[in-house]
């Protein structure tokens, strides 16, 4: 399978949704990158990957004059919808992150929270993030590390899954500080820090309620699954999730990695 066509699944798969429904679990992070921002009124931002608007809301009501980009079209009509209720302003499109439709050094800022990730051809990606970064601009980006929970429920999906196609690097490549340096190095000065974001809910069947019809990796793989393989990843997935049960319900730390820095 070659990446266009793996994206083309993927336009579908992220907007299986409604992935409005998983996102308040991914607050937290989105208040930290847009705090490594460090936005200035007026200044104009990218967020790519921009899902539903978790964090391009926080960027408006932070005074930038915002972008915010997706794969999805679905999930971009959702974030428009979302926004207009909200009464904020903000352009909205869907397109691809390994070819942005904008001129050169567009952006003051360029963000991502677990959304450039995924983007299948990572130095397309980087190379197109620091062609619309301006010089002396800046970027934040909040990518899962692969170890501990935050590629958790991931490792729950993989057996149940066909393996990646050959040549597909991992999208937790992003929460490695090496990749990232080899990847934007050359274009921003970087900085890195360790973070956790918590999934929060009551018990492991709440969280799959909402990951099961909401999270569009999880909902579309159920549904090429026979029953019996649905159930067997349900306890799996429920198992996982008990892992992290505590007085208050389900508290899971999710480590995650943010690269932010200055474009030279």
């Amino acid at each position: 399978m070659g990446f266009e066509e793996l994206k083309e699944k993927q336009r579908v798969m992220w907007g299986a949704g409604p992935f409005e429904r998983v996102e308040p679990n991914l607050g937290d992070m989105h208040a930290a990158v847009v705090e490594r921002a460090a936005l200035q009124p007026g200044e104009r931002l990218l967020d790519i990957g921009c899902g539903t608007g978790g964090a391009a809301f926080l960027a408006v009501e932070a005074g930038a004059d915002v972008t915010g980009l997706d794969l999805s079209p679905v999930l971009i009509e959702t974030a428009r919808e979302r926004a207009a209720e909200r009464g904020l302003e903000l352009r909205l499109d869907a397109g691809d992150a390994e070819s942005l439709p904008y001129d050169d050094a567009s952006f003051d800022v360029v963000t991502s929270t677990v959304g450039i990730m995924f983007a299948p051809g990572q130095e397309a990606a980087a190379s197109e993030l620091a062609r619309v970064t301006r010089p002396g601009g800046r970027t934040a980006i909040a990518s899962w590390i692969w170890e501990g929970s935050g590629g958790g429920l991931f490792r729950v999906m993989a057996p149940f899954q066909p393996p990646p196609p050959p040549g597909l690097p991992s999208p937790f490549d992003w929460g490695r500080e090496d990749v990232v340096e080899r990847l934007l190095g050359d274009a921003f000065d970087l900085r890195f820090e360790h973070r956790e974001s918590t999934i929060a809910e009551p018990t492991s069947e709440a969280v799959w309620e909402i990951f099961s019809t909401s999270f569009g990796p999880l909902k579309t793989l159920l549904g090429t699954l026979e029953p019996e393989r649905r159930n067997e990843l349900h306890d799996a997935f429920v198992a996982f999730f008990d892992e992290y049960r505590t007085e208050d319900g389900i508290r899971q730390p999710r480590p995650y990695l943010i690269a932010h820095g200055t474009r030279r």
